[in-house]
């Protein structure tokens, strides 16, 4: 699915080589057949806006959703384990997935980061695509609703993907759960995060770093054309997985 590729491209950090095609990426959403008539809409008013602001404008309302506080971090285990051990874990079982399909990742950004997901996702298939985008459609729709209530329009981007997985989310309900959550982005959530969480010294790959650039996998690497898995770099692999762990 080619949108995947161009939401995976919007919810990463905005950069001027994105910044100048905004007119590429409207027409492939307008011409997209995997998106309804509501969704394009939305995301086509998502692209109107953000293309007609300033790059600055854009880069720093990203940094003041994403990059503040959990609630929409865009780390999926995140959301699922925490902090806790099972989360590096589910992070070295998603980069055997990775490695199966032929992609490899640089040092930049963790496997479960979600513009590197849909980046993999992308290259899947269609019925694959979807499969995979249900599995996580509970926290893309978590993420709809959290950016809703805070108005932003990037949850126009995750109600696509919600509706592109054909998963069956109450949608709703989540908007009634969130509703009283409090705001951890705010200057008095942070700094008692800070004092709560424990010092640690030395690298910490779970909370922090693997790039975004990626190789994809040729047509004929795809999961869905049951070709033999292919070997690649031992030494590369095993300096990943032991980044990961550390």
């Amino acid at each position: 699915m080619e949108i995947l590729k161009v939401l995976s491209r919007l919810l990463d950090y905005p950069t001027e080589a994105l910044y100048e095609h905004g007119i590429d990426i409207a027409e492939i959403i307008a011409n997209d057949a995997d998106l309804s008539e509501s969704n394009k809409a939305s995301l086509l008013a998502f692209v109107d806006q953000r293309f007609s602001d300033s790059l600055l404008d854009w880069q720093a309302d990203y940094d003041g959703l994403f990059e503040r506080g959990r609630s929409l971090s865009l780390l999926i285990y995140e959301h699922i384990h925490g902090e806790s051990r099972d989360r590096g874990q589910a992070m070295v079982n998603l980069l055997e997935q990775y490695r199966a399909a032929g992609l490899d990742i640089g040092v930049r950004e963790l496997p479960d980061y979600i513009p590197l997901f849909l980046e993999f996702v992308s290259t899947q298939g269609s019925e694959n695509g979807k499969g995979w985008l249900e599995d996580i459609a509970p926290i893309l729709a978590l993420l709809q609703v959290r950016l809703e209530k805070r108005g932003s329009n990037y949850s126009a981007a995750f109600a696509a993907l919600v509706a592109l997985s054909e998963a069956a989310i109450d949608v709703q309900a989540l908007r009634e759960q969130v509703k009283d959550e409090k705001r951890d982005d705010t200057k008095k959530a942070l700094d008692k995060v800070w004092e709560e969480e424990a010092v640690t010294f030395g690298g910490d790959a779970v909370n922090g770093g693997c790039p975004s650039q990626v190789n994809r996998p040729s047509e004929t690497q795809r999961r869905d054309q049951d070709v033999p898995i292919s070997f690649i770099d031992n030494s590369s692999a095993q300096a990943a997985e032991q980044a990961i762990r550390s």
